[in-house]
């Protein structure tokens, strides 16, 4: 949704040369913050977006590269005693009580 709304701010924005005096060469499209002002609310609104998509960018990238680890405490310990002690299996092929 993030990135839906940046390209809506992006889109609807007008260029900082899209005015009539940018195109016969008057200074006031050409000075430091172009002929519109310095920061409008649109301007800002996209400033947001870009940080808020950025952040959620990052985030999922690092919850994927460190997945939560499944189970608790109590998970593990039963893991590790019931691998402590193998058990060998048992050979009942020469078994004497099977008739044949």
């Amino acid at each position: 949704m993030t990135a839906v709304v940046l390209i809506g701010l992006v889109l609807v924005q007008h260029g900082k040369g899209a005015d009539m005096g940018a195109a016969f060469g008057t200074g006031s499209a050409g000075s430091l913050f172009g002929s519109s002002g310095s920061a409008n609310f649109l301007s800002r609104s996209t400033a947001i977006a870009a940080t808020v998509f950025f952040v959620t960018s990052l985030t999922l990238t690092y919850l994927y590269a460190h997945p939560a680890q499944q189970g608790g405490v109590m998970d593990k310990l039963n893991a590790s005693e019931s691998t402590s002690a193998p058990v060998a299996p048992v050979d009942t092929s020469k078994s004497k009580d099977i008739p044949k």
